[in-house]
């Protein structure tokens, strides 16, 4: 696996070397950042983690306690902690792009993204809204979906970062039948071979047949007849104030939420120290941390790696799990 460090002004460098200093850490992994910064943040906060510098995944030994970082920036040791800065934005580009690199060349199996910040990448000039995003572009793929998952819920999202005027803009049925089957296939690779999938509706009681809104009768819909037309079990458009609700107690096995809010809220809420975030539709397995870059309590000490420790080992059971084909 290569878990890439995020924007070096976050807490990304510290749950990173928080993670590499258990001792019995089970799945093998390298890192792809800053090794400086890495070395700072662990002597700083007295993280008890070597860190080696390597040149390839294949170079890496996996020794209890040590981080093996391959060093894509070389940033300075008077970098600003919590602020968003533009040398920070081209840093965590270049960490995902190079994992990227090594996963489409099969060097690594999986990429395991903490948070980058989305001023900074802009400030860098690098026009993406999202780790996503760069990830869909950079490796062509067009079909593509946001999964966010916890012990209680599965949610993946029709739209990702977009304005909510353009996510109610964005409701078609090629975006719904493509989620739909992204949704199918994430659940098969989870090891959920018939997965039950619920449509959450656009519209408060899923559009009360018309009366407040017509894009769950005309769109969304249909994109659920045709769905179980090719054999899958999905319900919906359902009422979106219980539909994660109803998953939650085990009707469903995912919820299709139909813009970026509408499902992260719900699993948010549920807490973020075991959340994941997943990309469906890649060419190879990537997850990453559900949260930001907390640049409020950075360089604190205090920054939590659950979710990371979460995203790595999913990433191994996604591996271990295959890639299964519609």
């Amino acid at each position: 696996m290569a878990v890439t460090m995020g924007d070096p002004a976050g807490i990304g460098p510290e749950i990173v070397a928080r993670l590499f200093s258990q001792p019995h850490l089970s799945v093998p992994a390298i890192v792809i950042g800053d090794a400086g910064v890495l070395r700072r943040v662990a002597a700083g906060l007295a993280i008890p983690v070597d860190v080696r510098e390597i040149s390839r995944p294949g170079e890496a030994r996996f020794q209890p306690a040590t981080l093996e970082v391959i060093a894509e920036s070389h940033l300075p040791a008077d970098l600003p902690v919590g602020k968003v800065d533009r040398r920070c934005g081209a840093a965590a580009y270049a960490y995902v792009k190079r994992g990227i690199e090594l996963a489409l060349a099969g060097e690594v199996a999986a990429i395991v993204t903490a948070p980058i910040h989305k001023e900074a990448l802009s400030a860098a000039g690098i026009r993406y809204p999202g780790h996503t995003e760069i990830l869909a572009d950079l490796t062509g793929t067009r079909d593509y979906a946001m999964m966010l998952m916890n012990d209680e819920l599965r949610v993946i999202l029709v739209s990702i970062h977009v304005s909510l005027r353009h996510a109610i803009e964005a409701v078609d049925g090629e975006g719904e039948s493509r989620t739909i089957r992204l949704a199918h296939r994430a659940c098969r690779q989870l090891g959920i071979p018939a997965p039950r999938i619920a449509v959450a509706g656009l519209n408060p009681h899923a559009g009360e047949g018309g009366l407040f809104g017509s894009e769950d009768r005309d769109i969304i819909a249909p994109a659920v007849a045709r769905a179980r037309a090719e054999g899958m079990d999905v319900t919906g458009p359902l009422a979106p104030d219980t539909v994660f609700m109803r998953a939650r107690r085990g009707e469903f096995d995912i919820v299709v939420a139909q813009y970026h809010d509408q499902g992260l809220i719900p699993v948010k809420y549920l807490g973020i120290d075991h959340g994941v975030n997943i990309t469906v539709g890649l060419p190879f397995v990537r997850t990453s941390v559900d949260h930001g870059t907390a640049f409020d309590i950075a360089g604190q000490g205090i920054a939590d790696p659950s979710s990371l420790r979460v995203a790595l080992s999913h990433a191994a059971a996604l591996v271990a799990g295959g890639m299964p084909e519609d």
